[in-house]
């Protein structure tokens, strides 16, 4: 398969993590996971929070930026620890967009903070309230948090802010799209005015710099790689087909080629579920992963893809964000996305850590423009392909792409012209937030 052209390598550095600083409990948590050299991410991140800046920092998933900032965090706090005894105020706060982010957010700090006394908890929606309310009760130095449950709790008056040393807002471009720009405006009010500040994002849009000029002091600025680029180590090649034979082909695809695993993308919660019900019709193990579902069922689903017992994990765009599937082999684009950004977002998931992957794009006449959109984000044109026996109807005409507005009702984006198989360059649609999840689903 033809590899898209990418980055230069960042190049392997001798620098190893026994350099940076850390202590030696940190250390052999590091060690315990076989990791020894820093990623860029973590070499410019490490130094700079240990020293007390804040941080602006651009990087994108699969770069290391969470043990960027775990570790130093870890270690920051173990400089003037909490009574071993006694209640613990929440010193750390870390904001996130999703449920599935907080999770990792939160494996992760639990990972590197093995073999020290720290205490941290995960507050995100579609849980009960009472296991969250009994580490708050238990008291905690880290607070990992999606906004809108967060809020419920202060509304409660079941945690306490007043003592935040250090704020993280990890992925804060995606919880500007999310509408959550108010609802971090409002946290931000709670927390003491001396305290430390680190802002990850994978884009420094407009709204994300006006964020960080409100929010940070004199920030170290960090930017590992050029804005919205795929790795080197995903190959990626789209297929054309009519949008009616996209469930036949990704089955065909997945049965030659012999998948073992697959996390494929649609764009709607409802397309998620039927998708996942044709491909076990096509005698393909699925189960589909969207907000609309329990965070048990959520759990338990992810689970049975990373166990093997199922193949296919179809997800959404904000159910996949924090997904971190070690080795995870492929990534399809089902349907291409409304907004290019994302499109980098989703084949992120793969190649990670210097692995291999490979992203497969399904594009049908209707997603033209889209895909003229996503290669005028990454700045070059991707490899098309037909297979055989699932050639396009030449005499196909577009049919308009229904979206959400702002408000939760669709429309319909104009009818679309042009072949998917000569891509031209066309201008972007203006970026619009998306609808913020219901508070309860955090």
């Amino acid at each position: 398969m033809q590899k898209c052209p990418a980055l230069s390598p960042l190049g392997v550095s001798s620098l190893k993590f026994e350099s940076l600083g850390l202590r030696a409990e940190l250390l052999r948590a590091i060690h315990d996971q076989s990791y020894e050299t820093p990623t860029p991410v973590q070499r410019e991140a490490i130094p700079a929070i240990l020293g007390g800046e804040d941080l602006l920092a651009a990087a994108q998933t699969g770069t290391g930026k969470t043990a960027g900032f775990t570790l130093p965090l870890l270690q920051r706090l173990m400089e003037t620890p909490s009574p071993r005894s006694g209640f613990r105020p929440v010193r750390a706060l870390i904001l996130v967009p999703t449920r599935e982010l907080a999770i990792q957010v939160g494996e992760s700090i639990r990972t590197y903070g093995a073999h020290l006394p720290i205490r941290s908890t995960t507050i995100y929606g579609g849980v009960g309230m009472g296991p969250q309310l009994n580490a708050l009760r238990a008291g905690r130095d880290i607070v990992v948090a999606t906004p809108g449950r967060l809020l419920d709790h202060v509304g409660r008056k079941t945690i306490n802010l007043g003592q935040v040393e250090t704020l993280i807002l990890d992925e804060a471009d995606r919880m500007l799209d999310m509408g959550f720009i108010h609802d971090i405006k409002r946290l931000i009010n709670l927390l003491p005015r001396q305290r430390q500040n680190l802002l990850f994002s994978a884009t420094f849009s407009a709204p994300i710099k006006e964020l960080a000029d409100r929010l940070l002091n004199s920030p170290r600025l960090i930017q590992v790689a050029r804005q919205n680029i795929a790795a080197e180590t995903i190959s990626q090649v789209a297929y054309r087909v009519d949008r009616n034979r996209k469930v036949e082909l990704l089955a065909e695809l997945i049965h030659r080629d012999g998948w073992k695993q697959a996390l494929v993308f649609t764009r709607t919660k409802h397309g998620a579920n039927k998708l996942a019900e044709k491909l076990e019709r096509a005698h393909v193990t699925a189960t589909a992963i969207h907000g609309n579902k329990s965070q048990s069922a959520r759990v338990r689903a992810l689970t049975r893809f990373k166990q093997g017992e199922v193949r296919v994990l179809v997800a959404t765009d904000v159910a996949s964000r924090g997904l971190d599937i070690d080795g995870l082999p492929h990534v399809v684009n089902f349907e291409l996305p409304n907004v290019a950004e994302d499109y980098v977002h989703r084949i992120g998931r793969t190649g990670r850590a210097g692995a291999n992957g490979e992203a497969v794009s399904l594009v049908c006449i209707d997603e033209a423009r889209l895909l003229r959109d996503i290669e005028k984000l990454l700045g070059y044109e991707l490899p098309i392909h037909e297979l055989a026996g699932f050639e396009p109807d030449p005499n196909a005409r577009p049919q308009p792409i229904a979206q959400k507005n702002g408000r939760g009702a669709s429309r319909r984006r104009p009818n679309q012209t042009g072949r998917a198989a000569t891509p031209r360059a066309g201008g972007r649609r203006r970026r619009k937030p998306a609808a913020k999840e219901h508070r309860s689903h955090g």
